[in-house]
């Protein structure tokens, strides 16, 4: 089973693609930090401070400006991101991840929250490349 996300960001695919995969840019919306460019065959530690949180994710695909494919450290969902340029300097970006169990008790709720949890990146991924907003990814740390 697989949840899809889709947002419209006002830049070039080519510009979305880079706020992933480039350690320099992720902090601005998403995790704190990587500990390297997200590149086909490298496990890429992810740290988010606010949530004292540490994970890896292993990159399975990377098609500059197009796509990204990674499995989370630890679990068999695969996240698939899409990038597609729908005119210039607009891009579709699709999240779809996959590998929910359907016969989960608890599957509703992690649906549900996995969906918020991408809406609320790409939300600050759209002020980040678009306004160049870069504090909302602390905007819902729980105390």
């Amino acid at each position: 089973m697989n949840n899809l996300t889709k947002m419209k960001i006002l830049k070039p695919a080519a510009d979305v693609y880079e706020a992933f995969v480039d350690p320099a840019k992720i902090g601005g919306f998403w995790f704190t930090s990587s500990t390297g460019r997200w590149e086909a065959g490298r496990t890429i530690g992810l740290r988010y401070a606010e949530y004292n949180a540490e994970l890896e994710i292993r990159v399975m695909e990377a098609e500059r400006g197009r796509k990204i494919v990674f499995r989370w450290g630890g679990e068999d969902n695969v996240v698939t991101m899409t990038f597609r340029e729908i005119e210039a300097g607009t891009t579709i970006l699709e999240v779809n991840e996959e590998g929910f169990r359907e016969d989960d008790p608890a599957l509703l709720d992690k649906l549900v929250g996995n969906k918020e949890g991408w809406v609320y990146m790409m939300t600050c991924l759209k002020g980040y490349l678009e306004s160049g907003v870069t504090q909302l990814r602390t905007g819902l740390v729980h105390g």
